[in-house]
C-alpha cells in the first residue's frame, strides 16, 4: 500500500497501513536505488512498533536490486546520517516518522555524505518508480550484514564537539518522550559531570507520556514543570527520532529556536572564528545581529533541512540553525542532530557561569516574536496577493512564501507543503506590544 501524498518535501511519512505498508516499504526501498544508484546502503529504524518489519522489507526491496546493505537496528535519524558519512555508504535511510503520533510510519533518505533527498532532489521520482512497481529485482540479491557497534562511535563523535571537563556543576532535566534519545542519552550521561534528572529514556513507540513533539506547547508542560519543581539550571527536551532537541531554561521558560541559534553561533564562532553562518528567513533578527558581532557572515535561506543542508555546503557553513530546532553543524556532515546542540549548549552554560535565563534575557528584551501562527484559508495564493497590496512600502522578498520588511518590524507568510495553511512569522523591535498589534493586523488580512 502506497498512498502517494506520503511522498513529500522533505521525507516520506503516512499512516501507517491505510496510507503505506510493509509492501510500500519494500518498492520504495528498490525504487530508492532505481533513483539514486546505490551500491551500498546502510539503514536504522526508530521505536515505533512498526517500524522493525518495515525496516525489513525496505531492506529487502533495497537488496532485491543487487545492492548490499548493512542494517543497524534501532538508531536515531542523526546516527543513520552519521554512519553513512563515516562507512561511505551510497546511501541511507532512517525508517521513521519524526514527531508524528504513534500511528505514523515513513523514511528519511540520504545519498552519499548523508545529503538528503528532498522532494525536488530525488523524492518525487523515487515515489514515481514505487507506484509503477520499478525497477524489477536483480537475478541476485544483494549481501544483508549487521552494524550493532555504531552507538559507541556516534557518541565518540559528539562528544568531540566539546570538551567535556568544562561541563560540571549543572542540574539538568532531560525529556526524551520515550523515541530514540533515550539510546544515547545514557552512554553520553556517564561522561559528563552533571546532575542529571532524566525521564522518559526507555524506548517505547506507543509515546505513553505525550506525543514526541516539544515544538507544541501541551507537549512541554512536563518538563517545564520539571526544572521548577527540581531546581534545574536547564531542561533538554527531544523529538521522536532525536535528531531535533529543545531547551526550557531555570526559570522553566522554552527558548525559541532562533533565540538558541543565536547563542549556538556566537559560541562556535568565537570557537573557530570568523565563518559563514546558515539561518530560515522565519528567525528573528537576532540570529544576524549575534552572527554578524562575532564575525561570521549571516546567510538567510529558505525552510527545510534539505533547503538548508544545500545552501550550508554551497558556502561551507561552520553552522546552521532553524526555528523548528534544527541545529546543522559542518563537523557533522553538514546534517542535523539533537546531541551535538545539547552538548553544546551544556557547555556554554557551564563556560559562562550564569543562568540560560541570564543568557537569553536581551534577547528576550530586545526582539519581540510572535513564534509560527498557522491560519486555516481558502486560498493562500489570495491571501497573500492581498498582504502584497496591504504593505507596498515594505521590501519584498520571495525566497519563501512572502517577507515584507520595515526597519523596525518584519513579518514572512509560507504555505504548508501539505495542508491549506499559511504560517505567519512576525517581529517588531519596538515593543511585545507593537508586536501584537502588527501580528493581529497581519493575520485579520490573511484570514478576511
Amino acid at each position: 500500500m502506497i498512498d502517494p501524498g506520503v511522498f513529500k518535501a522533505y521525507d516520506v511519512r503516512g499512516v501507517y497501513e491505510s496510507e503505506l505498508d510493509e509492501e510500500g516499504a519494500e518498492a520504495i526501498g528498490r525504487a530508492f536505488v532505481g533513483v539514486t544508484g546505490a551500491q551500498r546502503v546502510v539503514v536504522g529504524y526508530d521505536t515505533r512498533l512498526s517500524s522493525p518489519t518495515m525496516a525489513d522489507r525496505f531492506v529487502a526491496g533495497v537488496a532485491s536490486t543487487g545492492s548490499q546493505v548493512t542494517e543497524l537496528g534501532l538508531a536515531a535519524t542523526e546516527m543513520v546520517y552519521f554512519a553513512v558519512a563515516e562507512g561511505g555508504y551510497d546511501g541511507g535511510a532512517a525508517i521513521t516518522a519524526s514527531h508524528n503520533p504513534p500511528r505514523y510510519t515513513g523514511m528519511k533518505l540520504v545519498i552519499e555524505g548523508a545529503v538528503p533527498l528532498s522532494g525536488d532532489t530525488g523524492i518525487a521520482e523515487v515515489g514515481r518508480l514505487a507506484m509503477a512497481g520499478e525497477p524489477p529485482p536483480a537475478a541476485r540479491a544483494g549481501d544483508r550484514s549487521r552494524d550493532d557497534e555504531l552507538l559507541p562511535r556516534f557518541v565518540d563523535a559528539c562528544m568531540g564537539f566539546v570538551d567535556p571537563g568544562k561541563i560540571s556543576g549543572l542540574r539538568v532535566v532531560f525529556d526524551a518522550a520515550n523515541g530514540m534519545a533515550g539510546m544515547y542519552l545514557p552512554p553520553v550521561l556517564d561522561r559528563l559531570r552533571i546532575d542529571a534528572v532524566p525521564f522518559f529514556l526507555d524506548l517505547d513507540g506507543r509515546f505513553p507520556n505525550h506525543e514526541p513533539n516539544p515544538l507544541l506547547p501541551k507537549n512541554r508542560e512536563f518538563i517545564e514543570a520539571k526544572v521548577l519543581e527540581e531546581g534545574a539550571d536547564l531542561g533538554v527536551a527531544f523529538d521522536g527520532d532525536a535528531d531535533r532537541c529543545f531547551f526550557i531554561d531555570d526559570a522553566g521558560q522554552f527558548v525559541p529556536g532562533d533565540f538558541l541559534t543565536a547563542l549556538l553561533a556566537e559560541h562556535l564562532l568565537s570557537r573557530h572564528g570568523p565563518a559563514a553562518v546558515v539561518y530560515d528567513l522565519r528567525a528573528s533578527w537576532a540570529v544576524r545581529d549575534r552572527i554578524a558581532a562575532a564575525g561570521g557572515t549571516p546567510i538567510e535561506h529558505r525552510v527545510g533541512h534539505a533547503f538548508m543542508k544545500r545552501r550550508m555546503r554551497e558556502a561551507n557553513a561552520l553552522f546552521g540553525g532553524e526555528v523548528s530546532g534544527h541545529y546543522y553543524f559542518r563537523e557533522f556532515s553538514f546534517a542535523d542532530t539533537g546531541l551535538v546542540p545539547a552538548l553544546l549548549v551544556l557547555e556554554l552554560v557551564s563556560r559562562a557561569g550564569r543562568p540560560l535565563s541570564e543568557l537569553v534575557a536581551d534577547l528576550r528584551q530586545r526582539y519581540h516574536i510572535s513564534g509560527e501562527i498557522n491560519s486555516t484559508v481558502d486560498d493562500a495564493p489570495a491571501a497573500i496577493e492581498r498582504l502584497r497590496s496591504r504593505y507596498p512600502d515594505g521590501r519584498h522578498a520571495e525566497l519563501d512564501g512572502l517577507s515584507v520588511t520595515y526597519d523596525d518590524w518584519h513579518f514572512n507568510v509560507r504555505p504548508s507543503n501539505t495542508e491549506p495553511l499559511l504560517r505567519l512569522n512576525l517581529e517588531s523591535l519596538r515593543s511585545q506590544r507593537d508586536m501584537e498589534r502588527r501580528r493581529d493586523e497581519v493575520l485579520a488580512v490573511i484570514r478576511q
